[in-house]
């Protein structure tokens, strides 16, 4: 069993640089079996994300080679077999091999999705895609088995009922070697489903308006292989970013798409936190008298719910009552009794975390029941006095790409060790 070990109250000075981005990268990997000849990707973070899904790809019999940030995928000799449902449970993105084996192979079965659980996260959109461009959808001991009928799948209108980013790329993938026009409406618009459509189109794809909530897709017969990199990690960003704010000297954050983060540098400058924003960096000074703010994550490009956890201990050092509302993951609250085991003033009230500040944070053993929850407690060991012993690193190492050396070179006192 693993556990991080952090002796707080060190100040972070130094620089950082972001790897790429993680929610990308799980759908680019299932993209890449779409080509004919082999995508090499630059930029992959070395996460165990990425482990699952090349251990998947070789089940398939891709032939895959990394060597911690590029990634070479060979899908020419594939075989199409049922996905083991064992990797399948630990790694929610692998859902997206769905659209992508759907539309190359005319069939798949996939083994129903997991990853960290963040209250209800229906997978009814994809399927309702997957239904619209003529495929059938069976649910049978927990698998799905996908078909499509000789002719294979069909372009055509589909309007997402809820905004998804997950529904958005699978359908996305499914129908790039449909025949015909595909028309997804009320599409999501992260960051990450530009970097799908990129890539796509360098394999020789025809995707127009990703970022809009319109995406057009021309259907192609074949698609090739190229390279592609991978944009930089906002979530990994503002995480450091968050951290920077609670206890930076001075910290200089690189490669980051500054445009990508708008919402989180708006809250951190709202509550005073000094800053100096580059082209590709965010430098962060010492903070002294932090002002309490109100926070609502909403869909891109609002603030992402994938940083309301990260940025909730920096809240804790503003004096005054702060409160985050999450629209997209209400039930996004597993930090908070955590947190208040290190002696915070938080509580959640009907799915509202309120937090009042400023607080002193103690070391104590406590858990990362998910990935940004564990970012949130990295943090908060980190502000705290004495040893902050943290559980559930799975759940960490899975999104967050040589934290305990990134943190280290700042000059954080922080260690993994094995038990």
């Amino acid at each position: 069993m693993k556990k991080i070990v952090i002796h707080g109250g060190k100040q972070l000075t130094g620089e950082i640089t972001i790897s790429g981005a993680k929610n990308s990268t799980v759908a680019l990997i299932p993209a890449t079996i779409l080509a004919d000849s082999p995508v090499t990707l630059e930029g992959v973070p070395d996460i165990q994300d990425v482990h699952s899904l090349i251990e998947i790809l070789n089940d398939m019999n891709v032939k895959t080679s990394f060597d911690g940030s590029t990634l070479v995928v060979d899908p020419t000799e594939m075989i199409s077999i049922p996905m083991p449902s064992g990797k399948i449970k630990s790694l929610r993105a692998s859902y997206y091999f769905m659209g992508a084996l759907l539309t190359k192979f005319g069939k798949g079965v996939v083994g129903l999705p997991g990853g960290c659980f963040l209250g209800p996260r229906p997978i009814d959109q994809h399927l309702k895609g997957f239904r619209a461009l003529g495929a059938t959808v069976d649910n049978e001991m927990g698998a799905m088995y996908l078909k499509t009928t000789e002719e294979g799948l069909t372009g055509t209108r589909i309007y997402m009922d809820v905004v998804s980013i997950g529904a958005t790329i699978n359908v996305m993938l499914a129908a790039v070697r449909a025949e015909g026009k595909t028309i997804i409406e009320n599409a999501a618009r992260e960051p990450e489903i530009i970097d799908v459509a990129t890539l796509l189109n360098n394999m020789g794809a025809k995707v127009r308006g990703a970022g809009t909530d319109v995406i057009r897709i021309e259907g192609v017969e074949e698609m090739h292989g190229c390279r592609h990199t991978i944009i930089p990690d906002r979530i990994e960003a503002g995480t450091y970013l968050a951290m920077a704010g609670a206890v930076g000297k001075d910290v200089l954050v690189q490669n980051v798409i500054v445009e990508h983060i708008e919402g989180l540098l708006a809250k951190m400058e709202e509550m005073g936190v000094p800053m100096e924003i580059g082209e590709d960096s965010v430098r962060v000074k010492e903070a002294s008298e932090l002002r309490p703010v109100s926070v609502k994550a909403v869909p891109y490009p609002g603030f992402a719910t994938d940083l309301q956890q990260p940025l909730t201990p920096l809240l804790l050092k503003a004096g005054g009552e702060s409160i985050i509302k999450d629209t997209i993951y209400p039930k996004r609250v597993k930090h908070i009794p955590e947190l208040v085991r290190m002696g915070a003033k938080a509580r959640v009230e009907s799915d509202i975390i309120i937090l009042e500040g400023p607080n002193e944070l103690t070391g104590v053993e406590v858990e990362a029941s998910d990935l940004r929850a564990g970012a949130c407690l990295v943090t908060a060991g980190l502000m705290a006095k004495g040893t902050t012993t943290i559980t559930g690193v799975e759940n960490i190492l899975r999104g967050y790409d040589h934290i305990i050396e990134k943190l280290t070179n700042l000059g954080a006192d922080i260690e993994m060790i094995e038990e």
